[in-house]
This record gives C-alpha cells, structure tokens and sequence, in this order.
C-alpha cells in the first residue's frame, strides 16, 4: 500500500475569488464560418440566471455585474420558467404592469415582465451544428428577436436542455457589422396597439 502524505493546507484570504469556465470568442468570423463558433455554449460558459421573485431592479444589476443582456429565469430545482432582456427590463414592460396592476416600479418582479417558456421559440442544436453564421444571422432578423436560444435533447432522459445563446450584440461585434432585427419595431407597434386602447 502507497503512504499519501497530506497535502498542506492554509487560511483562504479575504476577497479571494474563484474561477469560472471562460469560453474564449474568436476575434472575427464570416457569414459562412460555423455557427457554433458565435454561440455562447453553456457548455463551457455559466449561464446568468435569477429567479422570478426577484426585482426587476436586482434583474438589471445582475445583467449589469455580469456584462449580460439576458437571464434565464428558473425555479428552485433549476428549471428554465422563462427569459427575462434588458430589453424587457428597460423597455414599456413594467411600466405596462404598473398601469395594469398598480404599485411602483420596485415592485415588478422578472415573472411580471418575462417571456415565459411556454411563448420561447428555441433552435434544435442538431441544426446549429449544421449551420452557418449566416443561418443565424437570418434567423434573428426573422424572428426580430436580439437573443436566440438554442436546446439539446442529449442525456437527462432526452429531455430538453438549454445548451447556448446567440446574442444579435454578439455576432454583430464578430462580424463587424450591425444586424438590425425587428425588436424595436414590434416595441413600437404594441405601444401603437396599447395607445388605440
């Protein structure tokens, strides 16, 4: 039998931090490179997650602190409720819940203003694998959407997991040009729809 001698230990200092998988972007990409080399893979990258019970408020600092322009909003056991934007967060969202509910903006709550998961439309990562830059490129302006989930059925049972995230700002700031979607012109039209009211 081999004698292990006990490694030593010492005290962890005050404002220790700790590591956290970093997921390394390339510096440019081109419409038909891969499209999974523009996604966050949560593989390789925590996803930013809060609850629903949260403040809209604590939503944005956490987007803030993270360098993050959306949360997935989950439960106690982990399971993906809904996404939450700092488009939802800074947009008519909670001033459309204030004037419908009443209260004050530091009393919305993520499940107030978030896309729930029953109305997330996701991409199959089968399909991302397969797919350009351009695919996606397409596929948020289609959509007019600034963020684009992407699922696995890979192990759990084959159930659904969130594997990554394609962010329009993302694959914008790779491909050195500007992807305009049509978020900000649906924002428009429900403010049209809400003033016919």
């Amino acid at each position: 039998m081999v004698d292990f001698p006990p490694l030593p230990p010492s005290n962890l200092v005050q404002g220790a931090t700790y590591y956290q998988p970093l997921q390394i972007s390339p510096a440019h990409v081109e419409l038909g490179d891969p499209a999974v080399r523009v996604m966050t893979d949560l593989k390789e990258v925590m996803a930013v997650t809060i609850g629903p019970e949260k403040t809209v408020d604590a939503a944005r600092e956490r987007m803030v602190r993270h360098s993050v322009r959306l949360l997935l909003v989950i439960d106690d056991q982990e399971t993906v409720l809904g996404l939450v934007t700092a488009t939802d967060i800074l947009g008519e969202k909670p001033l459309q819940f204030i004037q419908k509910s009443g209260g004050r903006r530091e009393d919305v709550l993520v499940r107030n203003i978030m896309t729930p998961q029953e109305k997330l439309e996701v991409l199959c990562m089968k399909d991302v694998a397969a797919a350009k830059v351009g695919h996606i490129v397409a596929t948020l302006k289609k959509c007019g959407r600034q963020h684009a989930l992407v699922v696995d059925t890979e192990g759990l049972g084959h159930a659904q997991q969130v594997r990554g995230i394609f962010s329009t700002s993302q694959v914008s700031r790779l491909l050195g040009t500007e992807i305009q979607t049509l978020e900000i012109a649906q924002t428009f039209a429900e403010i049209q729809v809400q003033l016919a009211k």
